[in-house]
């Protein structure tokens, strides 16, 4: 009997890695070759690992082909590099320190996690659903455009068996069964980076960050990038090799679910929120995979800081990220489409006619462009704000998550976001994270408070 780890096998990661190169442009005809000769198969298109395990041959294969891979030339490279001098040599807009950073109150901070924790419940049951599987199941229940929690109850049966919820979210996140926050990865990490700060301050280090991991973090509640990076550590391998050692998911959306944090402790102040979460990013991530975070850190920060709209925090998240990348182009192409149609769900087809043939549903690219045209078409409005995230598919939960927090943020207080989000939460999450469990959103809201006051 063998034990089938998910995103670590590496006769999957090899597929994964020449869909990478592909997107990079980097010439991998010939390794592609060897690899579908040999017996090699495609990565899993939604699952972590495929069955059954390769033969021995074929592993040591996939293990000398993905060392070849990383040497290939890659020529998007002097678009997007990943150190944080050149990219901001890159961006020729890049913020300035703010002159006078404003004070953040902690409602603000409270209604940001909330609307962090809601978006993600909300995208929970239909994490790896195609997207005609979210829109069947919605309207079913008459909830599309999605204005609440998805429900079982009135969804026909012949409609669940062909798309059924996730299997691990389902009892803890249909409307029937929401009992506070339950774990999710997208508030794992939050609260890691809070424990992070709590211990070293804004002075951390990519290595403080690998340690924290490997104190605090079991390795199960990792995925993608991060389990990928856990490995590298224990094998020895130091940050930021940690983020390109046999990693195919370098550039999907890890790293940009780990920057709210940053950002809320960062009011006002976009390029210190960026620099900070590319010190975080780098140890999973490079090039767009990193820009995820820095966006999104530059532009909750915005939102914590309480003077601008959605249009404002997105435009800030632009200027830390070099205008020729590949993720640029994907938040650019977001609020134009969502801008240009009127319809989200017209909206939600011109981005899967991009992505959906290239791209895997986890890529940090898809999932930005989503989160973009989300924010942009909901101007601000929470309930639009997590209902459109969720509803163009692809990373349902984390964009849910991200989305939330922004328009929380913006919102002001727990107060100002609609109570059907709010009471299900009973100010309460589940978390493996060391002294979280069962903490109260109002509690985060206190810690990250004295963070964001902390010189």
């Amino acid at each position: 009997m063998s034990v089938r780890l998910t995103w670590v096998q590496p006769e999957d990661l090899v597929g994964h890695e020449l869909r990478q190169a592909a997107q990079d442009g980097r010439d991998a005809r010939e390794i592609e070759e060897r690899w579908y000769a040999a017996g090699g198969a495609p990565a899993p298109d939604r699952a972590g690992a495929s069955e059954p395990p390769a033969p021995p041959r074929l592993r040591a294969l996939a293990e000398q082909l993905l060392d070849e891979l990383s040497l290939l030339e890659r020529p998007l490279e002097a678009d997007e590099p990943t150190g944080l001098d050149e990219i901001v040599a890159a961006c020729p807009h890049w913020p300035g320190p703010p002159e006078a950073a404003p004070v953040i109150g902690q409602d603000r901070l409270h209604a940001a996690w909330l609307g962090r924790a809601a978006g993600c419940l909300l995208g929970k049951p239909v994490e790896k659903l195609p997207l005609e599987a979210i829109r069947a199941l919605a309207r079913a229940t008459g909830n599309w455009p999605l204005t609440t929690w998805f429900t079982a109850r009135g969804v026909p049966a012949g409609l669940l068996a062909a798309h059924p919820w996730n299997r691990r979210s389902a009892p803890t996140s249909l409307a029937e069964n929401i009992d506070g926050m339950p774990e999710d990865d997208d508030l794992n990490y939050p609260l890691l980076t809070l424990l992070l700060l709590q211990r070293h301050g804004r002075s951390f280090t990519t290595a403080d960050v690998a340690r924290l991991w490997l104190d605090e973090l079991p390795a199960g509640r990792t995925f993608t990038a991060e389990r990928i990076a856990y490995g590298n550590l224990l094998a020895g391998v130091e940050p930021p090799d940690t983020a390109r050692f046999r990693n195919p998911f370098r550039e999907w959306i890890g790293a940009q679910i780990r920057a709210d944090v940053h950002g809320w402790t960062h009011p006002g102040d976009p390029a210190g929120a960026a620099a900070q979460a590319h010190r975080d990013a780098v140890l999973t991530h490079t090039g767009n995979g990193v820009y995820g975070a820095m966006f999104a850190a530059a532009a909750l920060a915005v939102a914590a800081g309480g003077e601008s709209d959605v249009h404002g925090c997105l435009a800030a998240g632009l200027r830390v990220v070099p205008p020729r990348s590949r993720y640029a182009r994907a938040i650019r192409l977001g609020i134009e489409t969502a801008r240009t149609e009127g319809e989200f769900d017209a909206v939600v087809d011109r981005l899967h006619a991009v992505y959906a043939g290239t791209h895997h549903w986890v890529h940090v690219l898809p999932n930005a462009a989503l989160l973009a045209a989300a924010l942009t078409h909901a101007d601000g409005d929470f309930t639009r704000s997590v209902g459109c995230a969720v509803s163009g598919g692809w990373d349902t939960d984390s964009n849910g998550a991200t989305a939330g927090a922004l328009a929380g943020a913006l919102a002001g207080g727990p107060d100002a976001l609609p109570e059907q989000w709010t009471a299900p939460l009973k100010n309460r999450l589940a978390t493996s994270v060391p002294g979280f469990d069962r903490t109260g959103f109002d509690t985060l809201a206190a810690l990250t408070h004295q963070e964001a006051l902390r010189p």
